[in-house]
């Protein structure tokens, strides 16, 4: 077991002295105790939470760099008159995620974008413009022609913030895999020496070891086809398979909390499509979009998102996932990266399984977009469909890597921009260059 599985066990609650210290913001106290338990009587399964939380205590204040007085600063810079009533509302309403470490208030890094996504909470920020019109015009063609086809090329990059040449460095990079959505897949350049992962790895990479590189860059090209279902014009076979319905610790959980949540979700829909329309509209009504902190931070996710209906598109998808599957429909995880003409970035949604249809798509992150921006035709069309707007690179949470990464990844949990580690350490943070580059996108 190397360092990234001890996160399988973040569903075990941590020990009530270790989980006081860590909440009133005493990581050195938290880190103390971890270590004492660790030389003592430990169960393994114990130790494997513990040595995760480790990991999650010494990177916590990356996440939350602020103060409140830097936060205070940070929002009047483009909202003066914010008044510090104001900004509680914006913590109590959830827009403002925060932490105590070392006994103060510590604040979200990317809070201010998020306060930027709901103006009537804050009224004195300049809200984000979005323009739907090409994605809507985009989603027509779609429904019109029974399906859409994007011929995309990408240039991707990894690189050491402060350099490591002469050092052991190992890096990762994601690449297009193989799956239905997904063909013609070809590497057209990469950095030498590079080692490509089998087209079916569940999280497929190329792959490098060198002493004498710090950047490592690999450009693919791609096409991604994208079809049109109206699921609820299926005809479901009366038996269902009985594949991908079950746990998959530590985020697709199935707590007493989200079972009666899915029972009654589920309650008098008589097909699979039915049930997983309900699991759908629930998340894409009821959770709001919020940038998350890097998931090995992130509490049992599905059960977490369900009570504060709070999350990104990767939590989302594992919430969908999960009520899915306790209503009796399989559901699977896919990510990589949304690319459009303009940009490419990570990107996470979820499949579901109809029989005799087979696998259709769901995106509730671009759900709960279109609801919150008035589009329910929007909505609906990521219920069953997604676009070719992609780049599927993984099938599955927390898949090793080709070779598998024994250093602490940066996400132990997905890989859609690249991990790397130098000397048998991993990088993270801003010690982890990566970018995405859109070479080509051409619709066919």
């Amino acid at each position: 077991m190397n360092q990234n599985d001890h996160f399988r066990f973040l569903h075990i609650a941590l020990p009530t002295d270790i989980a006081q210290r860590k909440a009133a913001g005493d990581l050195a106290g938290a880190r103390r105790l971890i270590d004492r338990r660790l030389a003592g009587d430990c169960e393994p399964e114990l130790a494997h939470r513990l040595l995760a939380e480790k990991v999650r205590l010494e990177r916590l204040a990356y996440d939350y760099p602020f103060t409140r007085a830097q936060a205070l600063e940070k929002i009047r810079a483009e909202w003066p008159e914010c008044t510090e009533a104001q900004f509680d509302a914006l913590v109590d309403a959830g827009h403002i995620r925060w932490c105590y470490i070392n006994g103060e208030e510590r604040y979200f890094e990317r809070f201010l974008a998020v306060c930027k996504m709901y103006p009537k909470d804050a009224p004195g920020l300049k809200a984000e413009e979005e323009d739907h019109t090409r994605r809507d015009q985009m989603l027509q063609r779609m429904h019109a022609e029974g399906s859409l086809t994007a011929r995309i090329t990408v240039k991707a990059t990894v690189a050491a913030a402060q350099g490591a040449q002469g050092k052991q460095v190992r890096a990762w990079l994601p690449i297009p895999a193989a799956c239905p959505q997904q063909s013609e897949i070809e590497i057209l350049s990469a950095t030498p020496g590079a080692k490509v992962a089998p087209a079916d790895a569940p999280q497929r990479t190329i792959y490098w070891e060198s002493t004498d590189r710090d950047r490592f860059e690999v450009t693919y090209r791609y096409l991604h086809r994208a079809p049109y279902v109206d699921p609820f014009t299926i005809d479901c076979d009366p038996i269902q398979p009985v594949f991908d319905l079950q746990e998959e610790l530590p985020h697709i959980q199935f707590t007493p909390y989200l079972r009666a949540l899915a029972a009654r979700l589920s309650e008098g829909c008589k097909t699979p499509v039915e049930r997983a329309w309900a699991c759908y509209k629930y998340v894409t009504d009821h959770v709001d979009y919020r940038y998350q902190p890097f998931y090995l931070q992130l509490d049992p996710i599905a059960d977490t998102c369900a009570k504060t209906l709070r999350g990104d598109c990767g939590v989302m998808a594992i919430l969908f996932i999960t009520l899915c599957r306790l209503c009796g429909v399989p559901a699977r995880w896919q990510s990589g990266l949304h690319v459009t003409p303009d940009s490419a970035g990570a990107h996470d949604w979820a499949m579901f399984y109809v029989a005799p249809y087979g696998w259709l798509f769901a995106d509730p992150s671009f759900g709960s977009s279109a609801r919150r921006n008035g589009s329910p035709e929007r909505q609906k069309h990521y219920f069953g469909n997604l676009d070719p707007c992609r780049m599927v690179a993984n099938s599955a949470l927390q898949a090793p890597l080709t070779p598998p990464d024994p250093a602490q990844r940066h996400d132990p949990f997905d890989n859609q921009t690249g991990e790397m580690s130098v000397d048998g350490v991993g990088l993270y943070g801003a010690g982890l260059l990566r970018t995405q580059e859109v070479a080509e996108f051409q619709f066919l």
